[in-house]
């Protein structure tokens, strides 16, 4: 199992590119279902999730290949679904896989579909893509950890989310491109995500308006065409790097990203004292402005300050002067990641949704566990800065979504190495008695 070993102490300094966003990949992926046509997507990440979804669809009988000698462009053709069935085999380990329920109903009025794996940080309900396809017209059915969905088309509806969710709103736009007649949703997410989806699915020949607001329509038409598209640049990607940048006191450019779309983050960071520069169209500077000042946060719905940034900050606000409150909205069990950076010297208590940071707290070495995608991430800034090398396990979980974060950082200045398995001790000079 692999692990990565950090030295800490370095301050970063260079440019370091952004890839692909795999939260846009994943559901542009999955629309490839709704035509025969074949779609080809760049810029698409080279992470586990991603090489998941191609097995996926490769298993429902779609083909599936890398274009251009690059591992950054996928093309995906569904001229016949043989077999529309999400296996559990293959999407046990990612949470995506509701995202292809949608676009298969709708394709060819049945699926079948695991119940979806991944992360183990808090409820992702299920039950908000399941009402809307029912109000659609289909009948869905649980049973044995599958959801199997039957329906001879799809029709329009007005669809009122409970509570806002992504890949709810992701899952039943599919969906709406092809039933009859039109959808109001309501209630959606805003997520630079959907927009992405929204674009690919227009180029498509897909009509759908208001998508990035809270009320998306969408006409139905009775087919979809192929096309060229280009993902967007991850965001959570781009804001840990920028966290990275700061929490070493470097002078790190973050390029390829789209600084629209880190609104929430950025304001943070100048709040917390960190000098952030735009200094091209999609590039980023981030550097020292003095002494790192507590800030609090607290997570909310695009454009709020984003869930999946929340681990990361937590490691910043260990090296800020004062107390920082970190509040978690989305998920009720986002804080694995706090007994790890205690174990590495922190001072943080949590009280139900809220963390309390004290700092700055001088941080050493340890061997620690990543326990999901995004504690991962915060382990690893927390290492950066940490007294000593550490060992971080499970790294697999960080595999899931950044492209080779080693090579990255070690390219800007960091001292990270990827081991399967640690080096054996250096053997000790014998002492006479």
């Amino acid at each position: 199992m692999d692990k990565f070993l950090i030295k800490g102490g370095t301050p970063l300094a260079g440019t370091i590119q952004v890839s692909g966003a795999k939260n846009s990949a994943l559901p542009c992926m999955a629309a490839a279902i709704l035509t025969e046509d074949e779609v080809i997507l760049e810029n698409i990440p080279q992470v586990r999730d991603i090489d998941t979804e191609r097995k996926l669809l490769a298993s429902m009988g779609a083909d599936v290949e890398l274009l251009d000698g690059s591992d950054h462009c996928t093309r995906i053709r569904c001229a016949t679904l043989s077999d529309p069935v999400a296996k559990y085999e293959i999407v046990k380990t990612m949470r995506a896989s509701s995202l292809v329920l949608g676009p298969l109903i709708a394709r060819t009025g049945m699926a079948r579909v695991a119940m979806p794996g991944g992360c183990a940080i808090g409820g992702r309900p299920i039950d908000l893509h399941i009402k809307g396809l029912e109000e659609m017209g289909a009948t869905i059915v649980q049973e044995h950890g599958y959801l199997e969905a039957r329906v001879d088309r799809l029709r329009g509806a007005h669809l009122v989310f409970d509570k806002i969710t992504v890949t709810g709103t992701e899952d039943l736009l599919m969906a709406a491109v092809l039933a009859d007649g039109e959808t109001l949703m309501e209630n959606c997410a805003r997520e630079p995500e959907v927009t992405d989806l929204a674009a690919l699915l227009t180029a498509m020949g897909a009509r759908i308006e208001g998508a990035g607001t809270t009320t998306i329509r969408v006409k139905g038409v009775g087919r979809l065409h192929g096309a060229r598209y280009r993902i967007n640049p991850d965001r959570i990607e781009a804001g840990t790097f920028l966290i990275a940048g700061a929490i070493t006191g470097g002078d790190l450019t973050v390029a390829g990203c789209n600084p629209a779309h880190l609104g929430a983050l950025i304001g943070k960071l100048e709040e917390a004292g960190v000098r952030v520069d735009l200094i091209g169209p999609g590039a980023l500077r981030v550097r020292p402005g003095g002494q790192l000042r507590g800030a609090d946060i607290s997570t909310e719905e695009y454009p709020g300050f984003p869930t999946d940034m929340q681990a990361q900050y937590m490691a910043l606000a260990t090296q800020a002067e004062g107390v920082s409150l970190v509040t978690e909205n989305i998920f009720e069990n986002r804080f694995m990641h706090v007994q790890e950076l205690v174990r590495m010297g922190a001072n943080i208590k949590v009280d139900g949704r809220t963390a309390t940071v004290h700092g700055p707290t001088r941080l050493s070495a340890a061997s620690v566990m990543c326990s999901d995608l995004r504690a991962s991430a915060s382990l690893v800034l927390a290492a950066l800065v940490a007294d000593g090398q550490s060992v971080l396990d499970r790294v697999y979980h960080m595999d899931r979504g950044y492209e080779r974060i080693e090579e990255k950082l070690r390219g800007v200045g960091a001292q990270i190495e990827r081991v399967s398995k640690l080096p054996a001790p250096e053997a000790q000079p014998a002492v006479a008695d």
